[in-house]
């Protein structure tokens, strides 16, 4: 029988410590290492008898893929630790959570939904623009609104010279100098809503996204953790699920966040 092995960062990530990105950085920080080696390059594979070290302490072995509903408030960060010692979602998160990561970011000043997960690969994939999801704001904005400037976002847009693909954007209503906007976008870049919107000459006051793929911020209260439940992330992820179907443990216990 054939042993499968994989990357060091993947099996990091598929614990639900972190992101592949910032395995990667754990490793460059000496932070890791496979039987009793110190690790200095990610390209290193593992397989299900190697023994690895994070920290000094043992890698936990990978639960069951679970995903949950978050109401980001703004004025958090969406980082593990902030330099500038900012309040940062995980902080927040109700105790009993375990170690979880987010679905790509919402910055400070942005709230609404963020999805939160315990498995690092189901975060990247989900995030990944190949996935196809839709992410979909509500967005309040200060300037003079143009409808056939919005409607041309369609085609997609340049900013600062990078290129953003087609952005569905609607006029909800105006509040005097304010207006909301509906914008649906699927690659989610940094502080993309914001870039180009500016670049229509309009200032975001307030952002809220309302819906990310299929899961929606409906009335999730501000602050509030929902679980999805596994069979409804199954239906909306096959492709997900078929890939890692033999990684999935569904009897592990829970695992609470370390301190």
């Amino acid at each position: 029988m054939t042993v499968e092995r994989e990357r060091i960062a993947k099996r990091l990530a598929r614990a639900g410590l972190c992101s592949r990105r910032e395995a990667e950085a754990w490793v460059a920080d000496r932070r890791v290492r496979v039987n009793g080696a110190v690790l200095t390059t990610p390209a290193v594979t593992v397989g299900p008898g190697d023994l690895i070290l994070v920290d000094g302490k043992p890698l936990p072995e990978a639960e069951r893929t679970r995903l949950w509903r978050y109401h980001k408030p703004s004025g958090l960060v969406t980082t593990e630790r902030d330099p500038q010692g900012r309040p940062t979602v995980f902080e927040k998160l109700p105790a009993e959570l375990p170690r979880v990561v987010s679905v790509g970011r919402l910055d400070l000043t942005s709230e609404g939904l963020l999805l939160l997960t315990n498995d690092g690969e189901l975060a990247r994939f989900l995030g990944h623009p190949s996935t196809g999801w839709p992410r979909r704001y509500r967005v309040r904005v200060h300037g003079e609104v143009s409808e056939q400037r919005l409607a041309a976002l369609a085609k997609g847009v340049t900013v600062a010279g990078i290129r953003y693909g087609p952005i569905e954007a609607a006029l909800d209503r105006t509040q005097g100098a304010n207006a909301w906007l509906t914008m649906t976008l699927r690659e989610g870049r940094n502080r993309e809503v914001r870039k180009v919107l500016e670049s229509l000459d309009l200032t975001v006051t307030r952002l809220i996204r309302v819906s990310f793929g299929p899961f929606h911020l409906g009335v999730l209260p501000r602050g509030a953790v929902d679980e999805i439940k596994g069979k409804v992330l199954r239906e909306q992820a096959p492709r997900f699920f078929a890939d890692h179907e033999p990684k999935q443990r569904p009897d592990a216990e829970t695992r609470r966040r370390p301190a």
